[in-house]
């Protein structure tokens, strides 16, 4: 039953429209105070749905392409977040190995004159 509703499901070229058009929507979510960060991406679902629900019908396609077009704009997102926060993550590791090495440095020396 499953196999047969997916196999329904033909990946439209309007998805190239509602994915940047959900990003677009996501990110004013996010700065809206007044909205939950969990509750941007039921959002982002639901318009997706509805947007792909009118340019393809409300069909199992069209719910399927809704669904997908917000998983994309959702998936590309988290890609470009954790990546940004991969480069800071790297940053302070290397501050922070850098401090702690520079600490080791002052230890030891200090350690060399109290033998001598």
């Amino acid at each position: 039953m499953l196999t047969e509703m997916l196999s329904q499901v033909e990946i439209s070229e309007q998805l190239a429209i509602v994915v940047p058009a959900l990003m677009i929507i996501g990110y004013a979510l996010k700065r809206t105070p007044k909205i939950a960060d969990w509750m941007i991406v039921w959002i982002l679902l639901v318009i997706g749905v509805i947007a792909s629900g009118f340019t393809l019908g409300f069909t199992i396609s069209g719910v399927g392409n809704g669904i997908i077009a917000a998983g994309a704009a959702i998936t590309t997102h988290q890609a470009y977040k954790q990546t940004k926060n991969r480069d800071k993550a790297e940053l302070i590791r290397e501050i922070v190995d850098d401090k702690l090495k520079n600490i080791d440095e002052n230890m030891s020396r200090k350690k060399d004159k109290k033998r001598n």
